[in-house]
């Protein structure tokens, strides 16, 4: 499945098992909105791809990560690296009767691709930290960001170009 710009459009052909495509708009979101965990992989200055674990944060049909403004994945974006992000929700593992082939494992699993690019506006970026407090302490009881340490932190958009998402359930 292809998303342009976040738009659902399937171009089929493109999936191994088309079977497994996730065609369903609101189910990818709200994988998108409740994984708590993202993987975005850069292409390094040896060429070399280099994939780290994040928070994120999926708000207005993109994807949002904080970052130190150092370091090799924010090296990487000024270099214009293309990204790739993924999400996955495991399920369960079924155990091999027989077989080890038999053995199998239910999942959902979304993958992107897109460019990123730093947020820089004071306000957007205070909005999308805000957003991301948001999602990982709903409660609440925390304070606002202070400027000094928004000036050191890193906002990353990722425009999503293109969207697999797949699943195996049984």
């Amino acid at each position: 499945m292809r998303y342009a710009l976040c738009a659902l459009r399937c171009e089929g052909g493109n999936m191994r098992h088309p079977e497994r495509e996730i065609r369903n708009r609101e189910t990818v979101t709200a994988l998108l909105e409740k994984s708590q965990v993202g993987r975005m992989a850069t292409v390094n200055r040896s060429g070399f791809p280099v994939i780290k674990p994040l928070n994120f944060l999926y708000w207005d049909g993109r994807i949002y990560v904080h970052s130190s403004m150092k370091g090799e994945k924010i090296e990487d974006i000024r270099r214009g690296s293309p990204v790739c992000f993924e999400v996955d929700e495991p399920i369960a593992y079924v155990s091999a009767r027989g077989s080890a082939c038999s053995g199998n494992y239910y999942y959902r699993s979304i993958i992107i691709k897109g460019k990123a690019a730093l947020v820089n506006q004071r306000d957007r970026k205070l909005t999308i930290l805000d957003k991301l407090m948001e999602k990982y302490q709903p409660e609440g009881g925390y304070e606002g960001i202070p400027g000094e340490v928004l000036r050191r932190t890193a906002v990353i958009e990722i425009t999503i170009q293109e969207i697999t998402a797949k699943e195996r359930l049984g």
